[in-house]
């Protein structure tokens, strides 16, 4: 499985930096398009996006990216507080867990 970054030439020159290949670059015009395309592609396991983009989704469509499995779907830039399941429902272990919990 391999991780990818969906938005803005911008957005996604950080990942890109970082070593990051499977990059998806998108407008706001064919946002929708590309994040379908996306998610078709079957190695990839996690898909980081902006959190700024999501109203550029049809609700159908951020409904059914947010509530993916295969590949989860991350938001970046905001609070994350469902990180912690995205991750473990991406990867079947919890890395938050601590010895106390």
């Amino acid at each position: 499985m391999e991780i990818a970054v969906l938005g803005s030439e911008e957005f996604v020159l950080g990942f890109r930096l970082a070593g990051l290949r499977r990059v998806f670059v998108a407008t706001p015009e064919d946002y929708e398009k590309k994040m379908l395309e996306a998610m078709a592609v079957e190695t990839v396991g996690i898909l980081a996006i902006d959190s700024k983009d999501l109203h550029l989704l049809s609700p159908q469509v951020r409904q059914r990216a947010l509530d993916a499995i295969q590949p989860v779907v991350v938001p970046v830039g905001r609070d994350e507080s469902d990180l912690r399941e995205k991750v473990k429902r991406a990867i079947g272990v919890d890395l938050y867990k601590t010895e106390d919990d």
